[in-house]
């Protein structure tokens, strides 16, 4: 077998679940190189060299590339700051080793300003009705509160409230959900028109789905749907979260959609991604995953969320296990230039997370069910872990907002764990992962339990039956 060096930058299950994706190529012998956040316990266990950088500062993951350089094949990159702030760039440029991700100019999550400008030029009946209010051009809070209630009048105040720049899923305020009133809603515009400037676009309403696709800057490999949980509890109840679970279904599109929905989408997603590489003279620059598309189907068709320019957190979990092909030859073709297919397997798969106590409001939302015995105790995967025993292959752990300290397993602040369940439905594969959930103990951690249920499924079919007949 050919060995091969990679160094994977880590922030939290996502990157585990590249790492463990890597480690089973069957064509190589993978050395694996981690600079991590935190002392993952996958990580620290299956690196040949492992190394904790706590802010993924770029230039001293370039140092630790450098030391390594010799035996590195490429860099892969899969958490949006460093993307956002141009390790690809500088990696390459100081050490030559190859990097999977976009560059800086080009990693479009940056900006949602410049998302719905590039989405009004390419596809204007995709995006939502928008506006952008820059602190630069309004001199007193009086006139920027004018201009926002008049936009309000507009759009009769059904709007979503977005913040410019990354704020990790917790910047958005949709109008019904986290204000019912002008003034709440106003107050939490100010709160991020402070730092930044604001969007403000209506608020859509209909299904969604998670589309994104390996890239070597000349193609562009769609690969299935998948749909994330934002809400952090039952009955898409709370507040949003980075994702509390995500399901892909036995086929390329999602339950509630149709061979015809699935075919828009890649009209759209293609449409999009070579009107933009028009626009960008480096063929290389959009290598990784430049375009991770929220989509929402509504009843006017398709509309663009939002675009990410990384995989998506926990949606690439769903997939990276169920891809044929050896994702090491997938990822070195996305280097060379020459990636144009990636096989699927048809399975299903689910997604869920387990997370601490003072994620996502718990503590504050359900106080009588916090086990306070628990908190703050070392976390279990041993019982988990087991199960592949049961389950083979079709179960995997992904550790993520954890550290190992003195043997033992502590949860962070974020998600701690990711358990992924695989198999021939979605019912199946939920039943994997929700077992696999139960399994782990200690550190106080809680999760849905709805993800991927039928009870939800259903209900989002016959919300978009409803949509679609009221056109």
């Amino acid at each position: 077998m050919e060995k091969i060096g990679v160094l994977l930058v880590s922030y939290g299950a996502r990157e585990v679940a590249m790492a463990d994706t890597l480690l089973r190529s069957p064509n190589h012998k993978v050395e694996l190189y981690v600079a991590d956040k935190q002392c993952n316990p996958f990580n620290a266990k299956h690196a040949t060299k492992h190394v904790v950088i706590p802010s993924l500062n770029i230039d001293e993951i370039c140092k630790f590339t450098m030391a390594n350089k010799d035996v590195l094949d490429f860099v892969l990159v899969g958490s949006e700051n460093p993307i956002i702030n141009g390790i690809r760039d500088l990696i390459e440029a100081k050490t030559g080793v190859p990097v999977i991700c976009p560059k800086k100019a080009y990693a479009i999550e940056e900006s949602k300003v410049a998302q719905r400008i590039l989405f009004e030029e390419i596809a204007p009946e995709a995006n939502p009705r928008f506006q952008v209010f820059d602190p630069a051009k309004y001199p007193t809070k009086a006139d920027v509160k004018d201009a926002v209630y008049k936009w309000l009048d507009e759009l009769d105040n059904h709007v979503v409230v977005k913040p410019d720049k990354p704020a990790l899923g917790k910047g958005v305020g949709v109008w019904g959900d986290h204000f019912i009133t002008r003034e709440q809603l106003f107050e939490h515009f100010l709160s991020i028109f402070e730092y930044s400037s604001v969007v403000i676009e209506e608020k859509l309403l209909g299904e969604e789905s998670s589309c994104m696709g390996f890239c070597d800057g000349k193609h562009f490999v769609l690969l299935p749907d998948t749909r994330d949980y934002k809400r952090a509890f039952d009955g898409d109840q709370g507040p949003n979260t980075g994702g509390m679970g995500s399901y892909k279904a036995n086929k390329d599109y999602l339950p509630f959609l149709t061979v015809v929905d699935r075919k828009a989408e890649l009209e759209l997603a293609r449409r999009v991604f070579e009107s933009w590489k028009k626009k960008i003279p480096d063929d290389t620059a959009l290598r990784g995953v430049p375009l991770y598309l929220a989509f929402m189907h509504t009843g006017r068709g398709i509309k663009i969320l939002e675009i990410n320019s990384r995989p998506g957190d926990p949606e690439i979990m769903n997939l990276l296990p169920i891809i044929k092909d050896d994702f090491v030859d997938v990822c070195l073709r996305m280097v060379d230039g020459t990636l144009k297919g990636v096989g699927m397997e048809k399975s299903a798969t689910v997604l869920t997370y387990k997370v601490p106590p003072d994620y996502g409001g718990y503590c504050e939302m359900y106080p009588d069910k916090l086990d306070k015995v628990a908190v703050g105790t070392p976390v279990d995967l041993t019982k988990a872990e087991a199960l592949s025993k049961k389950y083979g292959a079709n179960i995997r752990i992904y550790p993520g907002s954890m550290e190992v300290r003195n043997g033992k397993n502590y949860a962070l602040k974020s998600r701690t764990v990711g358990i992924l369940g695989i198999g021939e439905s979605i019912e199946e594969a939920r039943q994997i992962s929700q077992e696999g959930a139960r399994a782990i103990n200690g550190g106080a951690l809680w999760n849905r339990i709805d993800v991927a249920a039928k009870k939800h499924i259903t209900k989002s079919v016959r919300n978009m039956e409803k949509l679609k007949c009221r056109v």
